[in-house]
């Protein structure tokens, strides 16, 4: 695969998000609770860095109806929140990819003090070239994660290769609705490393061309809204830790490309959607 600098710069946002390993473990023993007393029910609280928190977790399980048996990939699993609880609610394994080696790392080391390691596990890899073999999992899922990846239509062919026959892809994404300018495009790129943003026409189309099946799709723009600008929030009142562990200047970097962020959906030029897509017999 050619060198795409676009990977690059994701792996170093995600070097220097706000959530991290760290983080999360200091908010854990804030609450009191000792390094040899978490569980998943402690960490479920801290670790969700996606929209929704454990209840869109709940929303991506259910419609892909999770059972015991199933071997799932979450395709850019960042800290491994979604992982272990899916994992811990089911009794499913699954597989965590994501191309940041220190999410890989901080995402294995909450799952051991979770006691989940030995259904959980996490790799290292670009999920335009996965390091697994063809019909390897029974589900493949996301969470505002694929966003960040160029060349999408790639990334659907090879959800589409490590998924059995009759394999499920169920995941959520940030989606355009109304045009985006090339000025916005950029800025989006600069702040957040958002890559190409599809549409859901664009990933239909994906699909369709990928031996795959759209069974259904939920509009969540509106719920997003809400919940972007109360991560805003959140962000900033993390403005202390943030600062001390990464300065000044990026956090005030990553303020002002998360408000410009949250602008567009307020603008209703970016939403979001839940995709469901099933892989052909």
């Amino acid at each position: 695969m050619t060198h795409d600098p676009r990977i690059e710069a994701v792996e170093h946002f995600y070097d220097f998000h706000p959530i991290s390993a760290q983080q999360i473990l200091a908010a854990v023993a804030s609450r009191g609770v000792r390094l040899q007393d978490i569980t998943e029910e402690v960490l479920q609280h801290h670790d969700q860095d996606h929209y929704g928190g454990t209840a869109a977790v709940d929303r991506l399980m259910a419609e892909a109806v999770v059972i015991a048996h199933d071997e799932v990939l979450d395709v850019c699993s960042g800290m491994g929140g979604p992982a272990r609880y899916l994992a811990w609610k089911t009794g499913c394994r699954v597989t965590g990819l994501d191309l940041t080696q220190s999410r890989v790392q901080g995402a294995t080391e909450l799952t051991q003090l979770a006691g989940l390691a030995d259904r959980v596990r996490f790799v290292e890899g670009n999920a335009l070239a996965m390091p697994f073999e063809s019909a390897s999992f029974t589900l493949a899922m996301g969470q505002e994660a694929y966003a960040h990846i160029p060349n999408k239509a790639q990334l659907v062919r090879e959800c589409a290769r490590v998924l059995r026959p009759g394999g499920r892809w169920v995941f959520s994404d940030i989606l355009k609705r109304e045009h985006l300018t090339d000025e916005d495009a950029r800025q989006l790129f600069d702040g957040m490393r958002f890559s190409e943003i599809a549409s859901v026409e664009d990933y239909t189309a994906w699909v369709q061309a990928n031996g795959m099946r759209l069974v259904r799709v939920v509009d969540l723009s509106e719920e997003w809204t809400r919940i972007l600008l109360e991560r805003h929030a959140m962000y900033r009142s993390l403005e202390a830790q943030t600062v001390q562990r990464l300065g000044r200047e990026h956090f005030e970097r990553y303020d002002h490309a998360y408000e410009h962020f949250v602008g567009l959906y307020q603008l209703g030029i970016l939403g979001g959607a839940l995709i469901h897509a099933v892989r052909d017999q």
